[in-house]
């Protein structure tokens, strides 16, 4: 049962990266689809019974040219998103975001003109997804640059609070008072808080100079 069930997961995961590899392979034909479809006098096209029109470009090709232009690129986007492993791979989301909302701005927009406003409507998944990809950085930089695991250090500090350590010598003369260890006021200087708390002040700026902007 447990081979039976290792085979059909294998097979699962290999049919769909190969479904993956398919597209990725095929892609640069998608894109330029639009050069070999059938098209009327009037610049339409006709296929299967379906017609479809300019919806507001100047034609049918432009209008296909704009959305294979779109469309292929979030699609290897997203694949690369989804298959990624390397630590930063969630700043992918910030192009998928951008190509996703071009094409939701042709779809839906009321009014004739493109690629305007949508450059607004990323802002907010930037500032959400480059500060959580900073934090990564500042962990693994720390860890294997400089060596200090910050989690490490929390959790030897725990420990030794645990063992009544930090309880052994304490006075109510300010002369008996322990000064704090190196590895304490790292934990205090490079924790995520404080770095999420000067993020968050920016974050702040930044949305009341849009405010004023806007």
């Amino acid at each position: 049962m447990i081979n039976k069930s290792k085979r059909k997961k294998a097979k699962k995961k290999i049919f769909l990266e190969s479904l993956i590899v398919f597209f990725i392979a095929i892609s640069p034909f998608l894109y330029k689809t639009y050069d070999y479809l059938p098209y009327d006098s009037n610049g339409d096209i006709s296929l299967f019974g379906f017609t479809l029109g300019g919806n507001g470009f100047p034609d049918a090709s432009t209008y296909l040219w704009f959305l294979t232009s779109k469309i292929v690129p979030l699609y290897l986007l997203i694949f690369w998103f989804l298959t990624s492993r390397d630590w930063w791979y969630h700043i992918i989301i910030i192009p998928i975001a951008m190509y996703a909302f071009q094409l939701f701005e042709v779809f839906y927009d009321s009014d004739h003109y493109i690629d305007t406003d949508n450059i607004w409507w990323i802002i907010p998944i930037c500032m959400i997804t480059i500060p959580f990809v900073y934090f990564i950085r500042i962990k693994l930089y720390d860890k294997h640059v400089h060596g200090i695991d910050l989690e490490a250090m929390e959790a030897e500090l725990e420990e030794l609070k645990a063992k009544g350590f930090g309880n052994k010598h304490k006075s109510t003369n300010n002369e008996d008072l322990e000064a704090p260890s190196i590895s304490e006021e790292l934990n205090t200087k490079l924790s995520t808080g404080n770095i999420e708390n000067i993020l968050k002040g920016l974050q702040n700026r930044l949305q009341n100079w849009l405010h004023l902007k806007l």
